[in-house]
């Protein structure tokens, strides 16, 4: 039984914790920030669980948790 591939593509988006949860970093952070309020940069610092509709999915692509 060949060795699975782990997609690269969820690996540089996605990383799953201990406990089994998946976690994303917020959109609409990659430029424009001075047009945004201080409000809006605060809230979306940091990473977000993904909806369980999407998860599994996501751990199916990361075999090796990433």
């Amino acid at each position: 039984m060949p060795k699975l591939k782990t997609n690269k593509a969820a690996k540089k988006r996605f990383k799953l914790t201990k406990k089994g949860k998946v976690l994303r970093t917020s959109a609409l952070r990659r430029h424009m920030m001075t047009d945004r309020s201080s409000k809006k940069k605060r809230q979306t610092r940091g990473w977000r669980q993904i909806d369980d509709a999407d998860k599994k999915r996501i751990i199916h692509m990361l075999p090796y948790r990433g």
